[in-house]
């Protein structure tokens, strides 16, 4: 269907240095740090990152699967709350849903929103894709 590309370039060593993460599609680009990913320092992370970009498809493909159902979603926000721990690893991921949808049941809306977790393409990506490397070293 599509292939979006995102950079990111990083300069100096793990603590001292700095990069930038930059969208394809130029919506966003901004700093970040040792002190942003691994601390509270200014600047954004791949961790938070990764969870705007599963909260945004989990909504969107929650609200596809309730509106092939015959329900119209009013309203779907979800946070993802990514877990770094030791390793570094992501070690959990917290999709948290509100929904405004009239006319549908609890049963349905749970039945749905796990079929959301389980098959949006980010939930898909990050239970273990092919992951390809091309690497370079120029001078």
């Amino acid at each position: 269907m599509t292939i979006r590309t995102s950079s990111a370039e990083w300069k100096g060593t793990l603590k001292e240095g700095a990069g930038t993460m930059k969208l394809g599609s130029g919506a966003y680009e901004g700093p970040f740090t040792f002190a942003s990913r691994f601390e509270s320092g200014p600047g954004t992370n791949p961790e938070e990152l990764i969870g705007a970009a599963h909260a945004g498809c989990f909504s969107m493909f929650l609200s596809a699967l309730l509106t092939k159902e015959g329900f119209t979603p009013t309203r779907i926000a979800t946070t993802a709350t990514v877990h770094l721990t030791e390793g570094p690893t992501i070690s959990l991921i917290e999709l948290n849903c509100e929904a405004e949808v009239p006319g549908l049941s609890e049963t349905t809306f749970q039945e749905k929103a796990a079929a959301a977790k389980a098959n949006c393409p980010v939930s898909k990506a990050l239970a273990g894709p092919e992951i390809r490397l091309t690497a370079r070293l120029v001078s």
